[in-house]
């Protein structure tokens, strides 16, 4: 192991390197707290790889003994994270089982660690953002967020080994702390270089789209830049909508904000907005009313000001060191600029309406707004989205419901399957034709004779003899054209009804 490099001056902000892991350090009260955190999280998996991060996480930490101080570990969209706050001997104890952990992982443990996670539950963001991103992306990358996959029991040993080769590994880890780090701090992490994230092209919008999916509240998102204009406007529109409808009208109690990093520059912007039941719709109409009126006027001189008071404040916080610390090894981490919080405020005070105005005129057309499934909004400007699907049934051999299941059920009598030259595709009940080419396949799902296939655009397509006659044909169609490593059997996490 190598031994600590000398230090260098980052503002408040302190770097040194131990064992060939950045450590970034500010200052603050009393105890200490250390997160060690990797460069990896749930856009790094693949559909069949859903929940990988989380499960080298908790095997990592199923390693570790009772202890009396506080730690803990997470998993968001970008990063897998650990956390200590102790006594410096404690923290050096904390990350030396850490390390040690992931370079020796109990895989013997994956059956279990699996039915612990599936009643954990949890997500990365909240749902609503999570819907927005899968919007985006589909079931890839950031938009994996909301799905479920194959299930935790469906990860093997292979899986993990190949993951934390890649990922958990010094070159790809950042340590920052609430102080220097103290003496005897080791961190014997296998060797490997940063990683990287290659993100996939969004989807094509044509301009402000609206869709429907199982989520809690009405949200939107939209396309903007890493810098103060879109943060301070992001936060004006937040405050915005909490005036309106929560105290003016009384039809929402809470506005969250979401920033979620596509590249070093690029940033979706996300807001929610709970609603009382029945009030969705009323709640969707006033978020779409301040975007606009955000790109049509922009903030005060006295929002933005508001903002930049309100930035003193908090960055004078003691407390708020370690928030600085985590900002500093991000960039770090991620190869970013990191700008000390005294520069961050000279931005935002130079921060005029205008820019603030034309950053949301520019992106207005890259708005995606999302409500629960049972609502339907007209709202002018707003075309309805959602999955990639036409009204028109691409050439190939049809299969249909059988006699039985079209006397049974309505809905079934208007369904058909098709097996084209190069993939699938479903007409519903609604009449949406949903096609997925063979190559855009991320999943299938093996359950008894049906195939559920999972598309790069978010359409699921269930190949199913016992729902389309004839449909052995697809099936065998599926299981030739598509790569064997894709295929998993059902989970037996989730109950048979589901």
């Amino acid at each position: 192991m190598s031994p600590a490099r000398p230090v260098r001056t980052l503002s408040l902000v302190e770097r040194t390197e131990i064992d060939g892991v950045p450590v970034v350090w500010e200052q603050g009260p009393a105890p200490l707290r250390a997160t060690l955190t990797f460069g990896c999280g749930v856009r790094d998996e693949t559909f069949r790889t859903i929940g990988i991060s989380h499960l080298v996480e908790h095997l990592a930490m199923s390693t570790l003994p009772r202890v009396h101080y506080d730690h803990n570990a997470m998993v968001d969209l970008e990063t897998t994270s650990f956390t200590v706050c102790g006594r410096p001997e404690q923290v050096v104890e904390f990350f030396d089982r850490v390390c040690r952990a992931v370079g020796d992982l109990p895989l013997d443990r994956i059956g279990k660690e699996a039915g612990v996670l599936a009643a954990e539950g949890g997500a990365s963001v909240p749902p609503t953002v999570g819907a927005l991103l899968s919007q985006r992306f589909g079931p890839q990358w950031v938009g994996l967020e909301p799905w479920a996959g194959p299930g935790f029991d469906r990860l093997t040993a292979d899986h993990v080994r190949v993951y934390v080769s890649r990922f958990f590994v010094a070159g790809n880890a950042v340590l920052y702390l609430t102080g220097p780090p103290p003496a005897g701090l080791r961190l014997p992490l296998p060797t490997g270089p940063r990683a990287e994230h290659p993100a996939p092209a969004l989807r094509p919008q044509p301009g402000p789209l609206w869709a429907a999916h199982m989520v809690p509240s009405v949200g939107a998102a939209l396309l903007g830049e890493r810098n103060a204009s879109w943060a301070m406007g992001m936060s004006v529109l937040a405050e915005r909508l909490e005036r309106t409808a929560r105290h003016e009208e009384g039809l929402s109690y809470e506005v969250d904000r979401a920033v979620v990093p596509l590249d070093a520059v690029g940033r979706l912007y996300a807001v929610t907005v709970d609603a009382r039941e029945g009030q969705e719709e009323r709640v969707a109409g006033l978020l779409w009313s301040e975007l606009r009126r955000m790109a049509d006027e922009g903030p005060t001189e006295e929002e933005l000001a508001h903002e930049c008071a309100g930035a003193r404040e908090t960055y004078g916080d003691p407390r708020y060191v370690e928030v600085e610390a985590e900002s500093a090894a991000m960039a770090e981490l991620f190869g970013l600029d990191y700008r000390p919080r005294d520069e961050r405020l000279e931005e935002m005070t130079a921060v005029t309406p205008t820019d603030v105005r034309d950053r949301f005129t520019g992106a207005i057309d890259t708005v995606h707004l999302i409500v629960p499934c049972d609502v339907r909004i007209n709202l002018p400007g707003l075309a309805e989205g959602g999955c990639g699907r036409t009204r028109t049934a691409p050439a190939g051999q049809v299969f249909k419901p059988p006699l039985l299941a079209k006397v049974l059920a309505r809905a079934a009598r208007g369904m058909r399957l098709t097996l084209t030259a190069d993939g699938l595709a479903l007409r519903d009940s609604d009449g949406d034709v949903h096609e997925v080419r063979f190559a855009d396949i991320v999943g299938v799902e093996v359950y008894e004779r049906e195939r559920l296939v999972f598309g790069r655009s978010g359409c699921i397509i269930p190949v199913d003899p016992d729902l389309f006659r004839g449909a052995e044909a697809a099936v065998r169609a599926v299981d030739a054209n598509v790569p064997a490593y894709l295929f998993y059997q059902r989970s037996e996490l989730v109950p048979v009804d589901d």
